[in-house]
């Protein structure tokens, strides 16, 4: 297996050892591999350091490739179509000019940890709507969003998500007249096919970055360790490229030779080595079919166990990675453990503590990170919910909370 990251890149100031209060579960001190942030946020490097802004990414494994078959999307009416046959290819600068206007910097405030992270998005509609990746923007508790088209700058609101896919939708506040991106075919992408990324790299904002290369696999399936929030979750069916992608560009567009979008950029590792001892960029795309298709039952409105509508709601604790916690003697399979809790928040307000393990919510068995991220996802901010915890001296304890308004929202 091979680590590799992924962006959003964010830069905190300098601080250490503070963790993370995610929305639900959190995450302890140390935000992804070396060389991706201050002291206190994985070792110092990527322009960071115990003294100066550092970057924060997440943990993505390389597992086998599975078959995964996605079917054609449509968005608001926009059909997902391939490129016309015989149409000339565009040249890079060329993709560039008809794609750039339909793009935006997306840059996520998480008021929690005192940190911003910085990513990218794609306009679906002139009125606003915004699809990114949901690591881009999860834990967020303000979204800015400038669009590259008209340089103009809005507050985003969190139309919903769906965790388990990586994929979220914004609505930007009183914009209108946006330039959208045209959306191409994945079903059509092909190994060797060449393709253009473009994005926010390094979170600077302005024209995007650009990056060229070729789809060297489909159908492929990663782990992806978010080490902030102490969960992973496999991402299937991606599209698998070598264009040169950088913290920041998640969210952003892959294109083919027409500058249509099919694929959506969500990781990559550079420096991955093939068996034959080679060296090579390996990314890693949403196909566009998959996302626009989950971004309609999105903005319907049509909830399920993995797409959630709507605010967060706020439990407020940080939770140990389940690696971490085993290693602190909690058992895997028993439970959530608790690394800190948010003053003010419904889960101080109910008693929990560091050291305390969460073994249910609302009856239910809540057996690691995970699980626990997936039972509060299903809920909104005001709802009650029955939170059950082993305490550090081995009590049983429950109690109902109204969660809060919180992250992303």
């Amino acid at each position: 297996m091979s680590t590799i990251y992924d962006p959003p890149i964010s830069a905190e100031p300098g601080q250490t050892g503070q963790n993370s209060p995610w929305p639900g579960p959190g995450g302890p001190a140390g935000y992804g591999p070396a060389g991706y942030g201050p002291a206190g946020y994985g070792p110092a490097g990527y322009g960071g350091g115990p003294s100066g802004p550092g970057r924060r990414s997440r943990r993505r494994l390389l597992l086998a490739g599975t078959a995964v078959v996605v079917g054609l999307g449509t968005f608001w009416g926009l059909q997902a179509t391939g490129i016309t046959p015989g149409a000339a290819a565009l040249t890079t600068s060329q993709i560039e000019a008809q794609v750039d206007p339909g793009l935006v910097d997306v840059v996520s405030t998480l008021g929690y940890q005192q940190a911003e992270a910085a990513g990218t998005g794609l306009v679906l509609t002139s009125s606003g709507e915004v699809l990114t990746n949901n690591h881009v923007i999860e834990g967020a508790t303000s979204i800015t969003v400038t669009d590259v088209g008209n340089s103009r700058s809005y507050q985003a609101k969190v139309v919903g998500y769906d965790r388990s896919h990586d994929i979220a939708v914004l609505q930007l506040q009183g914009a209108s007249g946006l330039t959208t991106v045209t959306l191409g075919n994945s079903s059509a992408a092909a190994v060797g096919q060449q393709v253009v990324a473009l994005g926010n790299a390094g979170g600077k904002g302005g024209t995007p970055s650009v990056a060229t290369g070729r789809i060297t696999g489909l159908d492929a399936s990663i782990t992806a360790s978010d080490e902030s929030a102490g969960t992973s979750e496999q991402l299937t069916g991606l599209i698998h490229h070598d264009a040169d992608i950088q913290p920041g560009d998640s969210g952003g567009p892959l294109v083919d030779a027409a500058g249509q979008v099919i694929g959506i950029d969500t990781a990559a590792s550079s420096g991955f080595q093939f068996q034959s001892g080679q060296a090579n960029t390996q990314a890693f795309a949403i196909p566009i079919n998959e996302a626009v298709s989950l971004a309609s039952q999105i903005e319907a409105g049509a909830s399920s166990s993995t797409v959630h509508v709507g605010s967060t709601g706020f439990l407020g604790v940080d939770i140990v990675s389940a690696g971490s916690a085993a290693a602190d003697g909690v058992q895997a399979g028993t439970g959530a453990a608790v690394a800190g809790v948010v003053s003010g928040s419904p889960a101080a307000g109910a008693g929990l503590a560091a050291g305390d393990v969460i073994v249910s919510v609302d009856g239910h068995a809540v057996s690691s990170p995970s699980a626990l991220q997936s039972a509060l996802g299903l809920h909104h901010p005001g709802d009650s919910v029955r939170i059950g915890w082993t305490d550090q001296a081995g009590q049983t304890q429950s109690a109902t909370v109204v969660l809060a308004a919180g992250p992303a929202a």
